[in-house]
């Protein structure tokens, strides 16, 4: 049969219950009682929506970001060995967080007591790794254990797999390439095990060796973030002073690095990763 063709005696039958139906709801009692009903209906709807758009957001609020915690971890680089700060680098880490240049391109304390080193590598540093903020490293000579530094994995983004670095140097470590060897170390590792596609490193527009290090480790420089950061400088009587400053941002992406597939691919020759317990 054609859907579309209706017979006589169908469209009769149908013409009378439209009839009744009609009737039916022409009185007066029967509409109000069919008003109160449709009323009722979209009342019930509104209030299922509106319980499915709180579900909703409840869910939305409660659904984890995307979050990860960095390996407990050494690496050895050709010179250098990266670990853990531990409480034996306290004295030498104080010291270090002392020198000037050190004190004017951080917002560490000052002056910076021993007090200030052991909350920082008894508390503070492993509590960025554990909250997956981070990871902090103590940079040492390989041959002397000597403290040379500290590099700092930090503001790390798991869903976009990117972290900025930031490193200070001990004064007797400098021009020696130490700062350059321990940031590809670490990036290689970064990189290649931790499958991470970007570093980022933020240097102020007057900090010229941190900029010859991004520059030596082949960063990109992306821009200049103005009056972004607060250094320190010295007065005329000797007291430190906040200075405002522009930051110049670099980055580092996994092809950015010099012969990067043959680093990446040679994990055992200059640079060795070991995992702690």
């Amino acid at each position: 049969m054609d859907p579309t063709h209706i017979g006589e005696s169908e469209s009769a039958d149908q013409g009378a219950a439209y009839n009744r139906i009609v009737a039916h709801y022409a009185a007066p009692e029967t509409l109000s009682t069919a008003l109160e009903e449709v009323t009722a209906e979209a009342r019930l709807r509104a209030a299922a929506q509106e319980d499915a758009g709180r579900a909703a957001n409840v869910q939305t609020a409660t659904t984890p970001a995307v979050t990860g915690t960095f390996p407990s971890i050494d690496i050895s680089t050709e010179r250098l060995f990266l670990r853990p700060l531990d409480e034996e680098d306290i004295e030498a880490f104080a010291e270090m967080m002392n020198d000037e240049s050190i004190t004017a391109w951080t917002s560490a304390p000052q002056p910076y007591t021993k007090a200030d080193a052991h909350a920082w590598i008894a508390d503070l540093a492993p509590a960025e790794r554990a909250q997956g903020r981070g990871i902090v490293f103590a940079v040492t000579e390989f041959l002397t254990q000597r403290l040379v530094g500290m590099v700092h994995l930090r503001n790390t983004d798991w869903r976009t797999r990117s972290s900025e670095i930031a490193i200070v140097i001990a004064p007797w470590a400098r021009c020696e390439g130490y700062a350059s060897e321990a940031i590809l170390g670490i990036t290689k590792w970064l990189f290649h095990h931790q499958k991470f596609e970007r570093l980022e490193l933020r240097t102020g527009t007057d900090n010229a060796a941190a900029q010859q290090v991004a520059q030596r480790i082949g960063c990109i420089s992306e821009g200049v973030l103005r009056n972004a950061w607060t250094a320190r400088a010295r007065t005329a009587d000797g007291e430190w002073c906040e200075v405002r400053t522009d930051v110049i941002v670099w980055s580092l992406l996994p092809e950015d690095l010099p012969d990067v597939h043959e680093q990446l691919a040679d994990t055992g020759s200059l640079t060795s990763f070991t995992e702690r317990n």
